[in-house]
């Protein structure tokens, strides 16, 4: 028999960002991740001794070689949320909106999951890779992300801007 003493539950602090360009788009992050499909914002897991705003203006320049102001909180999970990657992790994720404070010049694809060449040598030498996508706010919603807390952010995101 288990009891919480001999159980570690590990919280999994996730920072992410959100993206509105003046035309109106969202940025989103392709990813493929231990053998499956996600749509997701970009952003990623908060490292040890970095505050949140310091993680996702990282993560922004890891991924997208964009340096990004970090604007105001718009969520923080209020549920519990298991991680989808191991069971005993609790997922938090925290998120901002993010404005780009300079050109993107990453390349933003249309067609989702469009991973070019370089993408997937990365796959093939770590198991993950990601492109980007721009979709349209008259289209968006929850229907458009994959992970669960992410379409609680996009039903708000899409709330806040009709």
């Amino acid at each position: 028999m288990f009891t919480l003493a001999t159980i570690q539950f590990m919280f999994n602090i996730r920072v992410y960002g959100i993206l509105i360009t003046e035309e109106n788009k969202v940025l989103v992050s392709d990813e493929f991740i231990k053998g499956n499909y996600y749509t997701k914002f970009p952003g990623g897991g908060l490292e040890f001794g970095e505050g949140t705003r310091d993680c996702l203006a990282r993560e922004f320049m890891e991924e997208m070689n964009l340096k990004v102001h970090i604007g105001e909180h718009l969520y923080t999970t209020d549920f519990f949320q298991m991680s989808a990657f191991d069971p005993e992790h609790q997922i938090v994720s925290i998120y901002y909106r993010v404005h780009p404070l300079e050109a993107i010049t990453a390349t933003i694809r249309e067609t989702p999951f469009d991973f070019d060449d370089s993408q997937m040598a990365v796959y093939h030498s770590t198991g993950e890779t990601e492109t980007f996508r721009m979709i349209p706010i008259s289209n968006f919603d929850a229907s458009c992300v994959h992970l669960p807390i992410d379409k609680v952010v996009a039903d708000l995101v899409k709330s806040i801007h009709q």
